[in-house]
């Protein structure tokens, strides 16, 4: 099996869950190692990184990137999963919706706070998921997590629905902070519509359709390398007697050196991996598979 490995910017159609995308993608190229670095609802679109080969390692770099979304709030409305994909459970009269005071309810969430999660999540109480609790119609007592919106942009206001684009932390529940926007202006409301422009650095223009992953050498093209990813890390190159101890776990001494991430490569430029240095001392991160047994 010709191998491959890096990340691949997928724009998540509606109505499929992030599992299904990783299916079809690895039944499309034949390959096992293929990964996902967050899940996105099955009504939500946008970019969705997936992670292939030896970049399934690259997962622990991911999952604490921040997030790029485009909204759209449904006021007047209330649903039990707080998406348009639950049941109503309240109906609510909406007053005129006034674009200053929009924005200024908007200010208001902006910087560091604490967020209650919505029942239907993935967060685990006592080893169960909260949506499992709420298809059972079990109260659990919900804690709130700290989250950061870093900032809020009116795109549209149209009766009922006010569009717009929020940047936040890693843990944010759109669908919650929708509902507080709602509580705000005085009324209910739920998340109508989520897409995701960004997670981190990748950006949802970069992303292709999952259709257009056809096979290895189509899809070549559209790989962000691992060495891409670690682009603006320093490197360290390593002559042979250094890479064999490298790559048998031993650790070599760097001093002044600052701790982090360093691209790895051998005297001849090839690409091994990554290191991390610690207190001057440099150790094994993320090595291609090629070389690991060397």
């Amino acid at each position: 099996m010709e191998k491959m490995d890096g990340i691949i910017l997928i724009n998540k159609p509606k109505n499929c869950t992030s599992h299904d995308i990783v299916s079809k993608v690895r039944k499309t190229l034949n390959i096992k190692k293929v990964g996902h670095t967050g899940t996105l609802d099955p009504n939500a679109t946008g970019v969705l990184p997936l992670l292939i080969g030896d970049a399934t390692k690259l997962s622990k770099y991911l999952i604490n990137h921040d997030k790029e979304y485009e909204v759209v709030l449904k006021l007047g409305t209330k649903t039990d999963t707080a998406d348009s994909e639950g049941k109503v459970i309240k109906v609510g009269h909406v007053k005129n919706i006034d674009e200053i005071i929009v924005k200024s309810i908007f200010k208001q969430f902006i910087g560091k706070q604490q967020q209650i999660p919505p029942m239907y999540s993935a967060i685990k109480v006592n080893g169960k998921k909260l949506y499992e609790y709420a298809r059972k119609g079990e109260e659990v007592e919900l804690k709130p997590r700290e989250i950061e919106i870093y900032s809020i942009e009116l795109l549209n206001i149209k009766d009922d629905e006010i569009s717009f684009k929020v940047n936040c932390s890693k843990g944010t529940y759109i669908r919650s902070l929708c509902e507080d926007i709602a509580e705000k202006l005085g009324t209910i409301g739920y998340m109508k519509e989520l897409n995701r422009t960004k997670v981190g650095e990748f950006d949802i223009k970069d992303s292709i359709e999952v259709e257009k992953v056809r096979n290895l050498e189509k899809t070549r093209d559209k790989l962000i390398s691992i060495e891409q990813f670690f682009k603006d890390k320093p490197t360290i190159k390593l002559d042979e007697k250094q890479l064999e101890m490298f790559l048998n776990g031993v650790k070599l001494t760097y001093k002044n050196y600052a701790d982090g991430v360093y691209n790895i490569y051998k005297k001849n430029d090839q690409y091994i991996g990554t290191g991390y240095i610690e207190k001057n001392k440099l150790k094994r991160d993320i090595i291609l598979t090629q070389f690991i047994s060397l």
